[in-house]
């Protein structure tokens, strides 16, 4: 019987007066990389706002259920610390922050909202190293603000960075894949292919087949007008790349 992570029940979310989502219905069982493709407008970072508790979508039906927990009764904080990560479309320039210092205090906070004690500066560097240096990430961008002057390709190093410090349970990477150029794409992949484990789920959504290419998704989603049209394997991923979304 499979190990079922995250399940989403009718779920019906909007922005403002509008409806985005009209009815999601999905399950991601623990270990499995799941990939929700779809044209814009579809949904799709919609889905990942709520999924992360962004304010300022409202769920109006439905259920979600995390690691056996009601997720859509938590804080965003207590999402995250029950172990879900949302790697942002954008990710936003925090100047003034060091990168080292922001990763102390969100691994500082998890850990305390997990009864334990905070790592000691020699642990937490050198866990810092080595997380560095599983997704390509030169040591000195650690005394670099938070994205601050970065490239959209090392923005998105620096989010599978954070991703790789944080351990997460379940990953939700949304459209990491923007704007990347092949070589970025490759590292990026690479860093959530090092980061997997058949105890972690990861929800990749994008546009384009070519990151499926080098993370290989069990599931592939079609998400179409809020709903998701069609599952299936990586073949969805290849007939979407041929004809595109309006075969669904």
């Amino acid at each position: 019987m499979k190990d079922i992570l995250l399940k989403i029940s009718g779920l019906k979310a909007n922005v403002g007066d509008r409806e985005i989502l009209h009815g999601i219905d999905l399950e991601i069982g623990r270990g499995e990389i799941h990939a929700i493709m779809g044209p814009n407008g579809s949904g799709k970072s919609t889905l990942s706002a709520v999924l992360a508790g962004k304010p300022d979508y409202a769920v109006t039906e439905g259920s979600v259920t995390f690691d056996g927990k009601d997720l859509l009764a938590m804080k965003p904080e207590e999402r995250s610390w029950a172990g879900l990560f949302l790697s942002f479309q954008y990710p936003v320039e925090i100047p003034g922050v060091t990168i080292t210092n922001f990763m102390k205090s969100a691994l500082d906070a998890r850990r305390k909202a997990r009864g334990l004690k905070p790592l000691s500066g020699a642990e937490f560097l050198k866990l810092m190293k080595e997380k560095m240096a599983l997704v390509g990430m030169k040591p000195e961008f650690a005394k670099r603000d938070v994205n601050s002057g970065f490239s959209g390709g090392e923005k998105k190093r620096n989010e599978i960075f954070q991703m790789a410090m944080i351990d997460p349970v379940l990953s939700i990477l949304d459209e990491t894949d923007s704007g990347l150029d092949v070589d970025a794409l490759k590292t990026v992949a690479a860093g959530v292919n090092a980061l997997h484990t058949p105890e972690k789920s990861t929800i990749v959504i994008t546009h384009y087949q070519k990151l499926l290419e080098y993370v290989e998704p069990d599931v592939v989603h079609v998400l179409k007008g809020g709903r998701i049209v069609r599952s299936g394997g990586s073949e969805l991923a290849d007939i979407i790349e041929k004809e595109g979304f309006d075969k669904f």
